[in-house]
């Protein structure tokens, strides 16, 4: 029987969700946290298929009823968040879901904001411009947001190195390495840490 007081986590995923399938497994069997539900904005993302794997609710939403109505806001009320993870999710947040979540909502960036973030710099938009930049480090970057693209508060910047031979394939490898090992601990050390404050 499942513990009626868990955590829960809302993840918001536009594309393949390889992150959110990183969510799905680490949370699967946790004690204290689960994965509610996952909402996309594309109705071909794997993400819903792997969602739906794991007997997660997986919800599919338009454009209009994202920026126009609260259709979405109510439906992720419904699932209590204690924190909304957006894992690959390409549109800005509306206003009406950061007033509602304040300091609930975080956004995991394949880089090293400031740098490399902004509308359209997403996939392998930025590991190119990170290597264009002969840039000698990447990594990532989990952070609150706000109103703008990637400028919320940072929670964490991990590392990695670049190889003078990498192609942006290569580099993305090397830099989802670190969002799959850290973005499941970061989740929940937000979220246990919150209990122990």
């Amino acid at each position: 029987m499942e513990r009626p007081d868990k955590k829960n986590i809302v993840i918001f995923a536009s594309g393949s969700g390889s992150n959110a399938q990183r969510l799905l497994e680490h949370f699967e069997h946790h004690p204290d946290i689960r994965v509610a539900a996952l909402f996309s904005n594309n109705p071909k993302a794997y993400a819903l298929k792997r969602a739906e794997t794991y007997h997660v609710p997986a919800l599919l939403f338009s454009r209009d009823e994202f920026y126009n109505s609260s259709k979405v806001l109510e439906q992720v009320k419904q699932f209590n968040p204690d924190l909304i993870v957006l894992a690959g999710f390409l549109w800005l947040v509306p206003q009406n879901l950061l007033h509602a979540f304040p300091n609930k909502i975080i956004n995991i960036h394949p880089a090293l904001l400031p740098k490399y973030g902004g509308k359209g710099m997403h996939g392998m938009n930025v590991h190119a411009a990170v290597l264009q930049a002969g840039e000698e480090q990447s990594g990532i970057t989990i952070h609150h947001i706000n109103e703008e693209y990637d400028k919320g508060e940072f929670i964490l910047q991990e590392y990695c190195p670049i190889h003078p031979e990498d192609t942006p394939e290569e580099l993305a490898a090397r830099v989802l390495q670190l969002e799959h090992k850290h973005l499941p601990q970061v989740v929940e050390k937000l979220l246990l840490e919150k209990d122990e404050l």
